[in-house]
């Protein structure tokens, strides 16, 4: 059975921090550390431990070391300094890693860029980040075409060779660590910047609440551009652990997950809520060495059944306060009913949930949560007039503390726990994601087609949201093309799940949207789909209905050359795809597949191909069997 975690109450009600006297007491508070230090003591002190595992092998840390001393000498030559920011454009890999800890041994910051995003938004960031350098395969310049910063392919044989004295100086804790990109309501993302104090702060908590030792083994599969990713990796090689990296197959498939959660001996994962909740419900062998699953992003809708070998914590904060902000175990359903809270702070942060008038507010009553403590990211890249704006001082603590006002609604618990509330914006979580729906809603009215637009959020099965468009457009405007061009800049959890067509956006007496006047998507309003063809063959027919269900659209809706991605479609519902078709057809179907034949003329062809190979590997008699199925 797991050990037990328990975050420390709190006292009184309207504010909160750890116990009382927890700065003083936290190592990283008082005396914050690089990262790149503690990864360099932990290498010192076992080399030949391994750091990072994957498909193709493992790193030892003296490698991880070795090779991080190569790349900040490297990057050295490509001018980059103390203070400077170098681009990642690399695929989850023992690469995008290194490079992130050679940036680190540079004295410089890393941006994780993910090679998923589209290229517009892959550009949109490098120019607005103001990068000394991005790193990332062959393929990464001629994506970035026309971006100023210059492109660096990694290439492990034109790089120099580490000597004891030519490695720059490192990062020292009041240097900026990462910087992560989130949505923004102007139509561009904003950059936060997350200092190696702020960094600190989390890997000490992080490594004190769950005991993690140099014996430990912990999942890496959040999206590369998410901040939990950040949280995946550092405090474990903090501590001397190992890293496994997660293939694509399983970083959406529930069951695919627990298997390779076990074959791989996890003892903590982070697991992003939707995936959270299947797998609190499943059945778990006796082998299974979880120690905790760690979940957060949206809100948690159930609680664990009795029994499981792993405990549940739910874990709340904005990309502002360094990834966690508040955590908590979750009991079991038999022992506590109603939504899990979101819990009480971490480490030395201090949360203040106040009113309108910016007062506490008392046990029970709703009011804004605001965020104090040493997570406190410095501000946003280059928008000082947004960071004042969010960055507020801190009424409560010491002279020049600042605290992060969230946007979230929460209030206190009887137990000193959060209950959250939701948003006081228009701010939404989609699929773990923080996305302003405006930013969507500002590239749909830059198609020349449309006239007018909004994007609102809306509830989602999985209890995060969902985005839904409203669109005034030309009679020639069609979803399929709206989709195309949204996906030239926007990452798929952008994209709106339903474009509906209206005449004209619903406006209140002083001009604002009247949201409560949109219509609810339906197909009578649904924006057309361009060059529908209908299906030919059973195998087509059958990955319609499929589609059809698993996009919840009517009979009718989904043609064989329409792309699964542009009608909607993402990870998780695609993970329902495969599953399903591959039972349907008796083969084994992967979320690759999907990716790679996306519409259902294409995906039948590949499946055409699959059954074929399988019947050619086939024994007569099994052939013959299968034909009579």
């Amino acid at each position: 059975m797991a050990s037990t975690f328990s975050p420390p109450p709190r006292s009184g009600h309207g504010s909160a921090s750890a116990e009382a006297g927890a700065f003083d007491r936290d190592p990283a508070a008082r005396h914050p550390f690089p990262a790149s230090d503690a990864v360099a003591q932990a290498a010192a002190a076992s080399p030949g431990a391994p750091a990072l595992a994957a498909p193709c092998g493992t790193l030892s840390y003296a490698e991880l070391d070795r090779r991080a001393n190569r790349v900040a000498v490297w990057l050295g030559t490509l001018g980059v300094k103390r203070g400077s920011l170098v681009g990642l454009c690399l695929e989850r890999s023992f690469d995008q890693i290194v490079v992130a800890l050679g940036a680190w041994r540079a004295g410089a910051a890393y941006l994780p860029l993910d090679p998923a995003w589209p290229d517009g938004r892959l550009r949109m960031i490098v120019e607005d980040s103001a990068c000394a350098v991005v790193v990332g395969r062959a393929d990464a310049a001629p994506r970035l075409a026309g971006v100023e910063t210059p492109v660096a392919a990694l290439d492990w044989s034109a790089l120099p060779e580490e000597s004891g004295g030519n490695v720059p100086e490192g990062a020292g804790p009041g240097d900026l660590a990462y910087v992560i990109y989130t949505s923004g309501t102007t139509g561009r993302p904003k950059g936060v910047e997350i200092t190696h104090a702020n960094l600190a702060h989390l890997i000490a908590w992080h490594n004190d609440a769950f005991a993690v030792t140099a014996a430990d083994r912990a999942s890496h599969l959040a999206g590369l551009g998410f901040d939990a990713s950040v949280w995946e990796v550092w405090p474990y090689l903090c501590a001397g652990a190992c890293v496994v990296l997660a293939g694509e197959e399983v970083r959406t498939s529930s069951a695919r997950l627990r298997e390779w959660l076990v074959a791989e001996q996890a003892t903590v994962a982070f697991v992003p809520t939707a995936l959270a909740q299947e797998l609190i419900r499943d059945d778990w062998p006796a082998e299974t060495r979880l120690r905790f699953i760690l979940t957060g992003a949206d809100r948690l809708l159930g609680r664990p059944r009795p029994g499981l070998p792993f405990v549940l914590v739910n874990n709340y904060g904005p990309t502002e306060c360094t990834v966690v902000a508040t955590s908590a175990a979750v009991p079991p359903e038999a022992d506590e009913a109603g939504l899990p809270p979101i819990g009480r702070p971490i480490g030395a942060t201090s949360i203040h949930i106040l009113d309108a008038d910016g007062q506490p507010a008392g046990e029970g009553v709703e009011g804004e949560i605001y965020i104090g403590g040493p997570s406190v990211a410095r501000g946003y890249r280059h928008q000082p007039a947004m960071t004042a704006e969010r960055f507020v001082a801190d009424p409560f603590g010491a002279p020049g503390g600042r605290l992060y006002r969230t946007g979230d609604l929460g209030a206190w618990r009887s137990d000193g726990q959060i209950a959250f509330h939701g948003r006081v914006d228009e701010q939404a979580k989609v699929r773990g994601h923080r996305v302003e729906p405006e930013e969507t809603a500002s590239l749909l009215r830059d198609h020349p087609s449309v006239r007018s637009a909004a994007v609102i959020a809306a509830p989602s099965p999985d209890g995060g949201d969902r985005l839904v468009a409203y669109v005034v457009g030309t009679d020639a405007v069609t979803a399929e093309d709206l989709r195309a061009s949204l996906a030239e800049t926007l990452p798929d959890y952008m994209i709106p799940s339903a474009f509906v067509r209206v005449d004209a956006l619903p406006l209140t007496a002083n001009g604002k949207l009247d949201k409560a006047a949109l219509p609810e998507p339906a197909e009578s309003n649904a924006l057309d789909s361009a060059r529908f063809a209908a299906p030919q063959t059973p195998a087509e027919e059958r990955l319609v209905e499929i589609l059809e269900e698993v996009l919840g659209r009517g009979r009718g809706h989904v043609g064989v050359d329409d792309n699964f991605f542009l009608l909607g479609g993402h990870s998780l519902l695609g993970t329902q795809v495969v599953l399903r078709a591959g039972e349907a057809f008796g083969i084994d179907l992967t979320l690759r597949d999907l990716f790679q034949a996306p519409t259902v003329r294409q995906l039948a062809g590949r499946i055409e191909e699959l059954v074929m190979r399988m019947i050619d590997e086939m024994s007569d008699d099994e052939a013959q069997l299968r034909a009579a199925e």
